[in-house]
């Protein structure tokens, strides 16, 4: 043991417990009541930064809110570094794809885990190492250690509403790789990595953010399939931090706790000792630091109280209490005083374990200083030219392409002129929503040597009759869906309010307005090609009316200060539609087609 490590083992129980908390300031109001403020933290006021210095806290977490652009996110990261005791974990959710915090202008968000997946038959782990360094050496500039990725979920669920393309694939061996090749480029950039969600969210069709999911599998296909990724990752490169998931696992511990409204139930996998402690460090032998996922996410708080839920976190063995309250304004500090004096209490009537409250602190220390340097800085210059720089973006262009699948293609892809005159050559196309119109729009007619005339209806202002009146005069139809369904804050807000009002087709009806779009469109013979923006295994409801079927797994957009609408994916996609690449990637997920 080092004499930092040695240190930190014997400092008073308040501090330990302080470097066991990492906490969430992405509101913060001096006045109003806390569950109204909407203020994004964007520079660090002082009762925040006292609240770091007297409570002796180990980490925090950055949220879209915090990190505007490349100078306020440096000064509020040295900020906070100055405020801690010891050197602060600042992390962050940088996945790629859906999960991005970092404005997609700033930072490069690349296109996910699944379009990795998509490579990986013909580059194997190429796409997964590059990937995290760029996001690494990103997120090293900017003064962020700890990057929550990369998911290793395994995704054997269609109906998964939250892995889903955030994973990389349903096949346990190469998900292992995937993030084993990730969590060693993170890490060589000096960024931590966190492997989550253990023991695993690949299985579930309930979101943990919104409820409580149990896994009912076997202890064979536990280990086979679930924990297969975290297993073979420990023992190749063990990352600095895996991440716990809110999920009842009863093959893996079937014991109850009783929670806030007096009722027993199954202890979830971030409170269970047998999961955490003698599974994970015992069985697997993992010897790092151990982090909850968020534990204000549904699936913890609508059980238990904050107190009640850091205490259980504790006693199963998990280093750190993930946004265990919400500090959105001076008020709120009192909570947080409250929570370290029930901690303190816990701990001098035994039920917390000192021992183990200082063997978790050690871990704690243990890990800051393999990472956190704190003789060097972020530099402001050297961000700049390191944030979504060219070379980073040309990945992120590759990737795409890269990914790009084509399921079928009865002879119409790659698009050509219907007549002599490409001018005639009407295409239609059918999106979720007004942005990914434009996105794929703009893309065709830029990259094309023909001037297509391009219509579009997007599905969240939906005007049927003007529909399928395009749909009558066009040549060839572009249908593209993105499932599980969009957020709202996804879509972006783009859509005219009163056209979503009038005509908006509400998120569950999207898909059969769809299907009968298209349904409509082979009617009249025309052509269609159908895209898959997200998770493909969708393409089982529109291939029987679909003549050509691409995945790309991502959507995702950006708007310049010239308002074009770009994506890489909707770039990779219009280059394969006009035959300029040919789509290599293959389905890393199991998509059933109908008999022909």
């Amino acid at each position: 043991m080092t004499i930092h490590q040695l240190a930190m083992a014997n400092t008073p129980l308040n501090e330990q417990l302080g470097q066991k908390l990492m906490l969430d300031f992405r509101y913060f109001c001096e006045n109003g009541k806390s569950s109204a403020c909407r203020t994004p933290m964007k520079k660090l006021p002082k009762a925040l930064a006292q609240v770091i210095t007297k409570y002796h806290i180990g980490g925090v977490i950055l949220f879209a809110e915090n990190v505007q652009d490349i100078a306020q996110i440096i000064e509020l990261n040295k900020a906070l570094q100055s405020a801690a005791k010891q050197p602060l974990f600042i992390a962050i959710d940088q996945e790629g794809g859906r999960v991005a915090r970092i404005n997609r202008e700033v930072a490069t968000s690349f296109t996910g885990n699944m379009s990795i997946g998509a490579t990986y038959p013909k580059h194997g782990t190429f796409y997964a190492t590059e990937v995290a360094k760029a996001i690494g050496k990103e997120l090293n500039s900017l003064g962020v250690n700890v990057n929550f990725a990369p998911t290793v979920d395994v995704n054997m669920n269609a109906e998964n509403p939250v892995i889903n393309v955030r994973s990389f694939s349903e096949n346990p061996d190469e998900v292992a790789k995937l993030g084993a090749a990730q969590v060693t480029a993170f890490e060589n950039e000096r960024v931590i990595s966190a492997l989550k969600h253990f023991p695993g969210h690949g299985d579930t069709h309930i979101d943990s953010h919104t409820g409580l999911p149990k896994v009912t599998h076997t202890q064979d296909t536990i280990w086979h399939n679930d924990l297969a990724p975290f297993k073979y990752i420990i023992n190749t490169h063990a990352p600095g931090m895996i991440m716990t998931a809110h999920i009842q696992y009863p093959a893996l511990d079937n014991s109850e706790l009783t929670n806030k409204h007096g009722q027993k139930m199954l202890k979830p996998a971030t409170m269970s000792r047998a999961i955490m402690h003698d599974l994970l460090r015992t069985k697997l032998g993992y010897e790092g630091v151990i982090v909850t996922d968020a534990l204000d996410m549904a699936g913890i708080s609508d059980f238990f109280t904050p107190d009640q839920a850091v205490i259980e976190t504790f006693k199963a063995g998990v280093d750190i209490a993930l946004m265990p309250i919400a500090i959105r304004t001076p008020h709120d500090i009192q909570k947080l005083d409250s929570l370290i004096s029930s901690l303190v209490t816990a701990a001098n009537t035994q039920e917390l374990n000192k021992h183990d409250i200082a063997q978790s602190a050690t871990r704690i220390a243990t890990l800051k200083q393999r990472f956190l340097n704190t003789s060097t800085h972020p530099s402001i210059n050297i961000a700049h030219a390191t944030l979504g720089n060219p070379s980073h973006r040309q990945l992120e262009a590759n990737l795409a392409v890269a990914a790009i699948t084509e399921v079928k293609n009865s002879g119409l892809l790659p698009i050509k002129p219907v007549s002599t005159n490409p001018k005639k050559t009407h295409l239609h196309l059918i999106m979720p929503d007004t942005r990914k119109c434009i996105a794929l729009e703009q893309a065709l007619q830029k990259l094309s040597k023909h001037a297509f005339h391009i219509t579009c209806s997007s599905l969240q202002g939906f005007d049927p009759t003007a529909t399928n009146n395009a749909i009558e005069h066009a040549d060839i139809i572009i249908a593209a869906h993105a499932s599980p369904q969009q957020s709202a804050v996804e879509i972006g807000g783009m859509d005219d309010i009163a056209e979503l009002s009038d005509h908006g087709v509400s998120r569950h009806d999207q898909p059969k307005v769809l299907h009968q779009q298209m349904s409509l469109a082979k009617r009249l013979k025309k052509p269609v090609l159908f895209i898959s923006l997200r998770a493909p295994y969708e393409i089982t409801e529109y291939a029987a009316i679909s003549d050509a079927i691409l995945a790309s797994y991502a959507y995702n957009i950006d708007i310049d200060n010239k308002n074009q609408v770009s994506g890489p994916a909707f770039t990779a996609l219009a280059r394969v539609i006009l035959g300029l690449d040919n789509a290599q990637g293959v389905l890393p997920v199991t998509v059933t087609l109908p008999n022909k």
